[in-house]
């Protein structure tokens, strides 16, 4: 059950209003790909450097504050916008889209679980400094369970010392506030697990090296390690016990906006493959006169329009609070990831032997949507949540 939800419904007088908005926004992220974007993306993935000038073009437009309360220039948690904005930057550079994703990640804990001084300070620092946050929840070689947590955090008079390990963060070391769940009671299972906001800088908060990926390259993951991190019980975001609910709330809520970035990273492998069937030239016509190539094609676009479909609809469905979503919102992610992973392969095998060179976008592609599949609530693990609700039900 979502924290606070009420606070992400835009009343209906509002809605023609929101479309309108909505449609400026797309187009905005339109623009930015072609003139900011596109120019750098084989050379971010190249280069695995982080692309500070694509950051300060996303905090121009607002981008890195989407998802903050209308008064800080957000969009009222509007998942579907979210998406949509994800979507079109990942047609062009997944490494680009990933900014966004992580700083929305990072950003939803604390509308979830903080109190209105936390959420004044916080996202007036974002949407006014551009500065970057992280979700850091999962910890090395351990699942998304709350067993699986050994971070802990030990409350000493008003302040929380906390020490642990977390596992390939997104943003980490170069984000400013790190939402951090940690383990106040060992005992207590789901009920002992809290949230916190940690700002880079403070005593005990270090980082690992950046990590070198197969895909989605530009943008920084490291270990964020806390050894006797002390915060002050004002970083504590609800109450305790809280954290394990506001974890798997942004997760859910943050699934559909994963599932966007694959639709995106297929529909960019899509649409070059289509241009070079009609370019490339075999036996004195270009290969999309071949039915085998026809009928390739139309199998990956009827692919990409479904899981479109699918995660907008679960997108849809949380953003307008109906009951029952996590099914929907997994289904949405791993069904998307899968659909890349298959549309970017058989895009590679329509350039064939052009197709693994590092001169055409389409190999970064399918290298970017094998890390759809595994980021996030990994394909298998959102399987067996998904097949463990279906088996449990009730007639």
């Amino acid at each position: 059950m979502l924290h606070n939800s009420q606070e992400f419904l835009p009343g209906e007088n509002k809605m023609k209003e929101f479309e309108k908005e909505r449609q400026m926004i797309k187009e905005a992220a339109e623009k930015t790909v072609q003139k900011i974007i596109q120019p750098r993306a084989a050379e971010i993935d190249a280069t695995g450097d982080f692309p500070r000038d694509v950051v300060d073009a996303f905090g121009k437009q607002g981008f890195l504050a989407m998802l903050l309360p209308e008064q800080f220039n957000g969009t009222d948690g509007n998942i579907t916008t979210f998406c949509m904005v994800i979507e079109e930057i990942a047609k062009v550079s997944a490494s680009s889209s990933i900014l966004i994703l992580a700083q929305g990640m990072g950003t939803l804990p604390i509308w979830l679980g903080g109190n209105s001084n936390q959420k004044d300070y916080y996202f007036s620092e974002i949407a006014e400094k551009n500065h970057l946050t992280a979700f850091a929840l999962t910890e090395i070689g351990r699942g998304l369970e709350p067993t699986s947590l050994k971070t802990t955090a030990q409350k000493e008079k008003k302040d929380y010392l906390i020490n642990g390990h977390k596992w390939c963060i997104a943003n980490g070391s170069i984000a400013k506030y790190y939402s951090v769940f940690a383990l106040t009671d060992t005992d207590r299972g789901v009920q002992g697990v809290s949230a916190f906001v940690i700002e880079d800088g403070t005593s005990g908060l270090r980082f690992g090296k950046k990590e070198e990926q197969i895909g989605i390259r530009g943008p920084v993951t490291a270990d964020i390690i806390l050894e006797n991190c002390r915060v002050s019980q004002d970083n504590l975001l609800g109450e305790e016990g809280a954290g394990w609910e506001i974890a798997m709330d942004t997760l859910h809520m943050s699934n559909p906006a994963m599932g966007a970035q694959a639709v995106g990273i297929a529909q960019g492998a899509l649409d070059f493959a289509i241009r070079y069937a009609n370019e490339r030239i075999q036996f004195k016509k270009p290969i999309s006169s071949f039915q085998a190539i026809q009928f390739m094609i139309t199998d990956m676009a009827t692919q990409v329009e479904a899981a479109r479909a699918l995660v907008y609809e679960a997108a849809s469905a949380i953003d307008s609070r109906r009951e029952g979503t996590e099914k929907l919102s997994a289904v949405s992610k791993f069904y998307a990831s899968d659909m890349a992973m298959r549309v970017t392969t058989d895009a590679v095998q329509i350039l064939g032997g052009y197709g693994y060179m590092k001169d055409y976008p389409v190999e970064r592609m399918m290298r970017d949507a094998k890390v759809t599949q595994i980021y996030g609530e990994s394909g298998p693990l959102q399987r067996l949540v998904v097949a463990q609700q279906l088996l449990s039900r009730k007639e």
